[in-house]
């Protein structure tokens, strides 16, 4: 085609303005207090055999399993527990639910995932890995190494998952929104991710009310880490336009409303701000990137057994202050949108942003040194070491081994 022709077909080439993104989230989204009692009717209209996964406590223990059965019966589905976690998903916990799966009738499951990001995330694992999967595979463990990302064979989710309600009942990870589930083996000592653009829920029904049972322990870890992500996407090498307005808008609001949902657990409004931020949150790392934190945060899991949000809690100072040159501007912005845009240059404003950060964490209980988590000084070149991926690979400051011990020493 002539270059003239090739010009009035696409339009001129845009010689400024945001570089071409995707942009992916949930088709479905219902947000607000009680919107729960929406599940059935939504997952009626995604198939019709219900598979339910969820935490152990936040489904079966908390007594909405029941609930839930009857409203999907209600709705004309028949409904089943295919796996519970009590604890971050791990390859051989995902091996054992997908090879326990029904082989008949898969055509026609939704899956609903009820419980913080780990039984999300392993809704997840089982969604797609059960139509790219065949049901007859001799070993389902190696099945799920080959497709995790850094690990394996590389093997890709290309066959479209079952569709998948996302039902959070923690505001933390963002899970009910992303592209990825993340799984540990304690016994191969890793923590990856099994990743596809298929794999983000067609639906998130985020209903704040199911927080309110969550203790002081898990509102402050989980709420850090929703705010460690908006932070995260925001400063990331590879930002974007939207998760950055995302980021902007929410964050602000989370660091006021922590401190109170901490407090005053009854507090809905400040439940309700904490799960926009951590849905936001999770649009926003799936659609952009994260740092330094996240990228620490899977190592000192494997290492010291720490809970995800708590380590990205105890590691977003860390990152922020080690961040603050190599992202100064994105800092200062931040400061200005938290502090109602005070007039600082750009330097007292991101320095500011990190003095901001260390409060917050400290008033929510929140551990400050590395040592604290249990790590050992002698493991901390390991940990250095380990640390790495996706993650990382956003950070600002680029990172090595060599660089990041240093930081990790000084964070001891």
């Amino acid at each position: 085609m002539p270059p003239a022709e090739c010009h009035a077909m696409h339009g001129p080439r845009p010689t400024d303005g945001p570089e071409a993104y995707d942009l992916a989230l949930p088709p479905t989204i219902r947000f607000g207090p009680g919107r729960a009692a929406e599940i059935a009717a939504v997952a009626a209209g995604l198939g019709c055999t219900a598979w339910l996964v969820g935490g152990r406590r936040s489904l079966v223990e908390s007594g909405g399993l029941r609930r839930l059965e009857a409203d999907l019966a209600g709705c004309g589905l028949a409904s089943r527990v295919v796996a519970t976690t009590c604890g971050e998903p791990t390859v051989e916990q995902v091996a054992a639910a997908v090879a326990g799966l029904p082989r008949d009738g898969r055509a026609e499951a939704v899956v609903i995932a009820v419980g913080g990001g780990a039984a999300i995330d392993l809704a997840k694992a089982v969604a797609a890995l059960a139509t790219n999967v065949p049901a007859d595979t001799a070993d389902f463990d190696a099945a799920i190494v080959d497709r995790l990302e850094g690990v394996g064979r590389g093997i890709a989710i290309d066959v479209p998952p079952l569709p998948l309600v996302a039902v959070p009942t923690t505001a933390g990870t963002g899970a009910e929104a992303t592209r990825n589930a993340v799984l540990s083996c304690p016994r191969r000592r890793f923590k990856k991710s099994l990743r596809s653009p298929l794999m983000v829920p067609r639906a998130a029904i985020v209903d704040p009310l199911l927080a309110v049972t969550c203790d002081r322990a898990t509102t402050a870890a989980s709420g850090l880490d929703a705010i460690t992500q908006l932070v995260e996407s925001f400063v990331c090498r590879f930002s974007r336009p939207v998760p950055r307005a995302l980021a902007i808008d929410a964050l602000p609001a989370a660091l006021a409303a922590l401190p109170r949902a901490v407090e005053h657990p009854d507090d809905v409004r400040a439940r309700a701000t904490m799960a926009h931020a951590a849905l936001m949150s999770g649009i926003a790392l799936a659609n952009s990137g994260l740092g330094m934190a996240h990228g620490v945060a899977a190592a000192l899991g494997i290492e010291c057994g720490t809970p995800h949000g708590l380590a990205c809690a105890v590691l977003l100072p860390i990152a922020v202050r080690a961040n603050l040159a190599a992202a100064e501007a994105d800092f200062a912005a931040l400061e200005r949108a938290a502090a109602g845009g005070e007039p600082r240059s750009d330097r007292e404003a991101a320095a500011a942003f990190a003095a901001r950060i260390t409060r917050l964490c400290a008033a929510v209980g929140v551990p400050l040194r590395l040592r604290d988590l249990g790590l050992e000084r002698r493991r901390l070149g390991w940990l250095a070491e380990n640390s790495g991926g996706t993650s990382m690979r956003g950070n600002p400051l680029q990172l090595d081994p060599e660089r990041l011990l240093p930081i990790l020493e000084a964070a001891y």
